[in-house]
């Protein structure tokens, strides 16, 4: 069998040249350049024809009007767990390929046997170990207290013998752990490297595509927090989803970065018990669990992580700095926004905190990226500065602008059903979001439109 053709690929600027080199000849770059392989059109047909021995001529493709294209909803299956079909859209759907990253020993292997051997009855899996030996796989489950039947593993990492047995056992489900171990003979490079990783999973996503079969690979993550291998990676699978959390802590958070198939930072929650991983229905009541929240320098907002409303509370302290440059710590929020808003809340509200530390976190490791965090963290702040607890009950929401005015977020009425289920009385909010009838089911609003009404109503 003759081998394959290969050729190093520039991942600046996309030259091929026919060897490696140290420098792209075309734009410069160093060290830049990763082996790829040539297919000839015999390598590149399907599976099920290479099976069948069929070699007949290609039909060429014709192009078809979108209006006559016949529109399908895709049958989604429920994984057995809640929170991660929440995360996953809904539920897996066939052919779907989905990357889960995360760091070490946060519980990739465990959602993905857990999810496995729950789909087990109705769907068979695959599970594909590079990284562990089959009796550290069997032990895990049986730790867990999982069902075994219909789900086969091997421990494998070549992507030929792996696809061979894909093709013999026929199952709907494949689990790679982890896609960094996968390596193909067609190529001369170390297991690993971005030139393996990327052709093991271009294989594993044609195989998956043609045969209709779910495909979850597990990445590992750099020190950067990023997927380790190339981006194109994160290009070519249908879902990324990222598995957070505190080494010290119980609770998991699965965040959906890319879904073909549903809402992007959608997110679920899990806590790590003796049996495995459990699903948090109720987020929220985790969320402010920790202590009260009658405290100075704290604040409950109601964040929206993709189509869930979640309370968490936003904790400050203020504290005089020994610095001529005192410090801006930002966690769960992004640092240069909290230095934009203290700008603001000196030029329109009137608070002075230049010469003053200033550390902000979001309790529970959760991460907030939207703009409705803003009056939160400035009522947050002045609590912290004065001394003074926020009055009991009070929730807000509210994204501040440059000039002092408070602007509505999306879903402000989703956001007050949420805070008003869990005992919330009192609720500061921009002035579009507020209810005309001043109320919302017993918790009284306090609509503002400038920073200066916020907090003098605070």
């Amino acid at each position: 069998m003759a081998k394959a053709r290969t050729a190093y690929v520039c991942s600046e600027c996309g030259a091929d040249f026919s060897k490696w080199q140290g420098q792209c000849g075309a734009c410069g770059a160093w060290d830049t350049l990763s082996e790829i392989v040539l297919e000839t059109a015999a390598a590149a047909k399907s599976p099920a024809s290479r099976r069948s021995g069929w070699a007949g001529k290609v039909d060429a493709p014709k192009v078809t009007a979108l209006k006559d294209v016949q529109q399908g909803q895709d049958v989604r299956v429920s994984t057995g767990i809640g929170e991660f079909d929440r995360v996953l859209g809904g539920g897996l759907v066939a052919g779907a390929v989905v990357l889960v990253g995360g760091d070490p020993g946060i519980g990739k292997s465990t959602l993905l046997l857990q999810a496995v051997a729950s789909m087990a009855s109705t769907l068979p899996g695959l599970y594909v170990t590079g990284e562990e030996s089959l009796a550290q796989v069997a032990g895990r489950a049986a730790r867990l207290d999982l069902p075994l039947e219909g789900i086969n593993a091997l421990a494998e990492t070549g992507i030929e013998r792996i696809l061979e047995q894909a093709v013999a056992l026929r199952p709907r489900i494949i689990v790679a752990d982890s896609v960094q171990t996968l390596w193909t003979e067609s190529l001369t490079a170390a297991p690993g490297s971005v030139s393996q990783v990327r052709e093991s999973a271009a294989r594993l996503v044609r195989y998956a595509k043609e045969t209709g079969t779910a495909v979850f690979l597990v990445g590992h993550v750099t020190k950067e927090g990023g997927i380790a291998g190339p981006r194109v990676l994160e290009h070519m699978v249908d879902a990324v989803l990222y598995f957070e959390g505190d080494s010290g802590s119980r609770f998991r958070v699965l965040r959906a970065f890319k879904n073909r198939f549903g809402a992007v930072n959608e997110l679920g929650v899990f806590a790590m018990a003796d049996k495995g991983l459990k699903e948090v229905p109720n987020p929220s009541a985790i969320f402010l669990s920790g202590g009260s929240t009658q405290q100075p320098g704290s604040c409950v907002m109601v964040a929206r992580e993709g189509t869930r409303p979640l309370l968490v509370e936003v904790q400050a302290l203020v504290d005089a700095s020994p610095l001529s440059n005192p410090r801006r710590v930002a966690v769960g929020l992004e640092g240069n926004r909290l230095a934009m808003l203290l700008a603001v809340l000196h030029r329109h509200g009137g608070v002075m905190v230049g010469d003053q530390d200033v550390f902000v976190n979001v309790v529970g490791g959760i991460r907030v990226q939207e703009t409705a965090a803003d009056l939160p963290v400035l009522l947050a702040v002045l609590s912290s500065l004065r001394d003074t607890p926020l009055p009991e009950k009070t929730v807000a929401f509210g994204e501040v602008g440059l000039s002092g005015e408070i602007r509505p977020v999306p879903n402000g009425e989703e956001r007050l059903k949420e805070a008003a289920t869990h005992g919330f009385k009192r609720a500061i909010v921009a002035k579009a979001n507020a209810p005309k009838s001043g109320s919302y089911k017993g918790m009284e609003i306090i609509a503002v439109e400038r920073l200066a009404e916020a907090l003098e109503q605070a």
